[in-house]
């Protein structure tokens, strides 16, 4: 895999800018919505998926980094399992979602820092020095330079650290035209709130009728805030938004990172379908 070169992230001003052109999805105002129904029960969630995919019960003594913090609740989860936590993120939206959790939960924790930053910048990522577990959910795939993003990442890592990505599934004919509509979407003005309905009821049809028939309405939908701590309304929006959107097959990651030395140590697949595959590898 070929490595371009890379680029300093822009600054606040740009990425308003690109939102503006509709060549990026605002993620942090998505996540300011979800955080008003963030509660205990998702938080400890969260915590517990931590846990199962790093294979462990506690974080205690570790250094985390959330490359790409989005809501700041996994920067809180891994805080509440004992981790000394560095979060950043490009979008300053995200950015004041993951202070405002550290207001919340961990007030002057000097245990826990939030900054504005790229994951992009090769500098800055070389400037944190390295941590037992780098964190990067859902995010190296919307930077618009993925490859270089997973490089970047992988250098965060110490030696016997472990790196938990998660990419989205390269569906082939699917993804590209789920790329097509993510550009229609952010071009859209007032009718962004109609399209993310119609890919909700296209997504979601065939779970509300089982769930109808079972007499358990939308009993699959509420569901998904046992997934992470998630919220399937905003797991929609987010989907549908996520522009910039890069695809890989799981070899593909596989593959590069054992050309860079880590070893997979557990991988939970989508099953081929819409989604994202996820990775913990150990360096």
């Amino acid at each position: 895999m070929i490595i371009a070169n890379q680029k300093p992230a822009p600054s606040g001003s740009a990425h308003r800018a690109e939102v503006k052109a509709g060549q990026r999805f605002e993620f942090g105002a998505n996540w300011a919505r979800f955080l008003e129904v963030l509660n205990e029960n998702r938080i400890a969630t969260a915590e517990q998926s931590l846990r199962d995919m790093l294979q462990t019960e506690s974080l205690a003594g570790l250094h985390f980094l959330d490359a790409g913090s989005g809501s700041g609740l996994f920067s809180l989860a891994a805080r509440r399992l004992g981790a000394t936590v560095h979060s950043f993120d490009f979008d300053p939206a995200s950015v004041a979602c993951t202070q405002e959790l550290r207001r919340r939960y961990f007030p002057d924790d000097p245990q826990w820092h939030v900054e504005e930053a790229s994951v992009l910048d090769a500098d800055y990522i070389g400037r944190l020095g390295q941590f037992d577990v780098v964190y990067s959910w859902g995010v190296l795939h919307h930077t618009g330079q993925m490859w270089p993003a997973l490089d970047n990442v992988s250098r965060a890592v110490a030696p016997g650290g472990k790196l938990f990505i998660a990419i989205y599934n390269d569906q082939g004919t699917a993804s590209r035209r789920w790329l097509r509509l993510k550009k229609v979407y952010n071009r859209s003005g007032l009718f962004k709130k109609p399209i993310a309905g119609a890919v909700a009821v296209m997504l979601w049809w065939r779970p509300w009728v089982k769930d109808a028939l079972r007499l358990r309405p939308f009993e699959s939908w509420c569901a998904v805030r046992h997934q992470r701590g998630m919220s399937a309304w905003h797991d929609v929006v987010d989907w549908v938004g996520g522009y910039p959107f890069e695809v890989a097959k799981p070899e593909q990651i596989f593959e590069f990172y054992r050309d860079r030395g880590f070893t997979l140590v557990r991988l939970v697949t989508c099953g081929g379908s819409l989604g994202c595959n996820q990775f913990v590898f150990r360096k």
